[in-house]
């Protein structure tokens, strides 16, 4: 073998996988269960849309579970056999020659095939207002926004299985329902559509598009027709209230890494033929990216399936013919395998880290009661291996420095760091008084009571490093500020080289806030972001605050949704960034 064979056995795989939802996982696991070297890849979290379906009752051999919990078993399964796993952006697709080129935000990656499971993502419906009122009275997500119209009215715009779903879930929150949908009955299943026809809370009207919403500081006034008889409805909320648009219309294909590369029909699906092959040598699809009359998680582990068989006949002709075999990883622990490349990895797919900080929401599980000594009883010790991995890589020590006043949640987030930092040495607890200066890199000031409690993440000599969270960084933003440990005290997320010099190019002092809440699923990767980009730059400060214990600035922001990024305390975006999003909004 060559030198350059060499190199590329050591660095290339068998297949690369672009997407984590149940076609990718699928995939993964057949390919290295068959000892193929497969990476999958993932820019946002491992499992797809399925996660945030709270029940799933129709997937064969498993009575009732929810999608996260289906899903974060079929990535064990094909991490057990060997499989690897990286969040990382998908940039471009070189797919000329014999080895392929994956170009990523942490990299360029080589291998004999490529299988495009990216899924899709939620359309708009295109009334007016809809993009101008989007984090301010118009949602796509029930599970991330829901809580932010408790007592409101809500219309939920759709007629599908997400529509009925989601409507039940958010009579949780909201006063009523309004299921507005241009169907003349629900789409989905009548099972599924019982659920809300029969709720006391939900009222539907058949027919009906929405034409327009406005508000000012929320939603106060919506227009819908009816598509039957014509008749126009206008309804403005009473006594300055507002309420929520829910929109629920179904999902476009993220099929734009390949617009130019592969065949896809006039509504942006990708053309495969029977094997899940595309018309591009070692170029595979699989999932909701393709045509296909049902999607379902059913069917995409059947398109997965299918496509790494056919892949595992390309990569055994691919080897043969190139003379090159890629080496398997030294160890089967494919989690530990990202610990190498960047310790965020294992936490950041860890879904027992994630359930299990879940349970810390708010108060209910640490309350005031915690302390050093009960670090045993608050991380399990699937959790304890996960953070040891990422503590071992950590460059230099840390020091929690903890801003509290004398309300619960106080208590809460000086339990948790204690319990937390009771587990290494590389991270120590100091309790700020009140009034002592904390100092920023952006101004230093002392502490304002409001903006507590907060744990500032300090260098051992006291420095700050701008990360900030402000409440107690359990549920999703657990994963979160751990990644924002290892990537303040170095060496932390591997970044592309021209987004870090980007990065390090900005001179002028810049704030950023991310406004998150504990249940959104969404709002972790926004996170991640801004304190990478904040611990890479001594002018960047990223604080992050969770709304349930900072209700005036919801009010200040007008936020309706989450994750809101405010830059300065002047601009002011909403949805999920990644670091080039968010490095666009400070630049």
């Amino acid at each position: 073998m060559h030198n350059i064979d060499k190199q590329y056995s050591e660095q290339m795989y068998d297949v690369i996988i672009v997407g984590g939802g149940p076609a990718g996982l699928t995939a993964a696991l057949y390919l290295a269960r068959a000892r193929y070297r497969v990476l999958v890849m993932e820019k946002e979290h491992f499992g797809g849309q399925i996660t945030i379906t709270n029940e799933v009752v129709n997937y064969p051999g498993v009575f009732k579970t929810s999608g996260k919990e289906l899903t974060e078993t079929m990535r064990k399964q094909a991490q057990d056999f060997g499989a690897e796993f990286m969040l990382a952006e998908v940039n471009h697709l070189d797919m000329e020659g014999d080895i392929k080129s994956v170009h990523t935000s942490r990299g360029v990656y080589r291998c004999f095939g490529v299988l495009l499971a990216t899924g899709a993502h939620p359309r708009t419906v295109g009334f007016q207002g809809e993009e101008e009122h989007k984090g301010r009275g118009v949602a796509y997500c029930a599970t991330c926004d829901g809580e932010f119209f408790t007592g409101k009215d809500v219309f939920v715009i759709g007629g599908g299985f997400a529509a009925a779903e989601e409507s039940v879930f958010l009579t949780k929150f909201a006063r009523h329902v309004t299921i507005l949908m241009i169907t003349d009955d629900f789409t989905c299943a009548k099972s599924v559509a019982e659920h809300a026809k029969k709720h006391e809370k939900i009222s539907i009207l058949y027919n009906t598009a929405v034409e327009a919403v406005s508000g000012d500081g929320g939603l106060n006034y919506i227009r819908y027709k009816n598509t039957s008889t014509g008749e126009v409805t206008e309804f403005h909320a009473e006594n300055g209230e507002t309420f929520g648009v829910f929109v629920f219309a179904g999902y476009a294909p993220a099929t734009s890494l390949v617009q130019d590369i592969a065949e896809i029909n006039e509504y942006g699906y990708i053309i495969t033929d029977s094997s899940q092959r595309t018309n591009v040598e070692g170029l595979y699809a699989a999932g909701d990216v393709c045509i296909k009359p049902l999607r379902q998680v059913v069917t995409a582990v059947g398109d997965g399936a299918l496509a790494a068989t056919e892949l595992e006949k390309y990569a055994a002709a691919m080897q043969a013919k190139t003379g090159i075999v890629p080496e398997m990883p030294r160890t089967h622990d494919s989690q530990q395998g990202g610990m190498a490349q960047a310790a965020s990895s294992s936490l950041q797919n860890n879904s027992a880290v994630q359930s299990a900080s879940a349970a810390q929401n708010h108060s209910s599980a640490i309350g005031g009661s915690v302390n050093e000594g009960s670090a045993n009883e608050l991380f399990t010790a699937e959790m304890k291996a996960q953070l040891d991995a990422v503590f071992s890589r950590m460059a230099r020590p840390l020091v929690l420095k903890l801003a509290l006043d004398h309300r619960p949640v106080s208590a809460e987030l000086e339990g948790y760091m204690q319990s937390l930092a009771a587990l290494t040495d590389k991270l120590s607890v100091e309790i700020l008084q009140e009034g002592s200066s904390a100092k920023h890199i952006v101004s230093d000031t002392t502490y304002r009571q409001k903006d507590t409690p907060c744990v500032h993440i300090c260098l051992e000599d006291g420095t700050e490093t701008g990360l900030a969270f402000h409440g107690v960084p359990g549920g999703h933003e657990f994963t979160s500020f751990v990644l924002g440990l290892y990537n303040a005290a170095g060496p932390g997320q591997a970044l592309d080289p021209e987004i870090e010099q980007s990065i390090r190019a900005i001179s002028a002092p810049m704030n950023i806030k991310v406004l998150v809440s504990l249940s959104c699923t969404m709002c972790p990767d926004t996170v991640t972001a801004a304190q990478r980009i904040a611990a890479i730059n001594p002018h960047i400060t990223a604080e992050v605050y969770d709304l349930n214990h900072f209700p005036e600035i919801k009010d200040r922001f007008q936020v309706m949704s989450v994750p809101c990024v405010v830059v300065n305390d002047e601009k002011v975006a909403f949805g999920k960034k990644n670091v080039a999003q968010v490095l666009e909004l400070i630049q």
